[in-house]
């Protein structure tokens, strides 16, 4: 494992939003959702496409607290673009499992 410095940790802008509307991803080879997520007034209504189908519907989505790194350079994925990167972890058969949090807070807020 590579070590960083807590100045490096400190440029990675992750940050708590609500998903605002989640719909199957179309064009993308792989199954994946297009979703809105409210990341507050710093940061504002941002979009994503994610790998999440295994384990969440779009109705399961829209209305729960996500992990975002907001601060990566936007890229085309299936034809949408992708501003920020909705966080989780691989669970024992490689399907993707949200980070996530015990009890709400307030969106846009930063992870300490």
């Amino acid at each position: 494992m590579t070590q960083i410095e807590w100045a490096d940790f400190e440029k990675v802008e992750l940050r708590v939003g609500t998903v605002v509307t989640a719909e199957p991803n179309t064009r993308a080879r792989n199954p994946a959702y297009v979703l809105t997520v409210d990341l507050g007034e710093e940061v504002g209504i941002r979009t994503s496409s994610a790998q999440i189908t295994a384990h969440y519907t779009p109705e399961e989505l829209v209305g729960r607290q996500v992990l975002c790194v907001c601060n990566f350079e936007p890229k085309r994925v299936a034809g949408i673009k992708s501003e920020v990167l909705v966080t989780g972890a691989y669970d024992d058969q490689g399907r993707v499992v949200l980070a996530g949090f015990d009890h709400p807070v307030p969106n846009g807020t930063r992870l300490l």
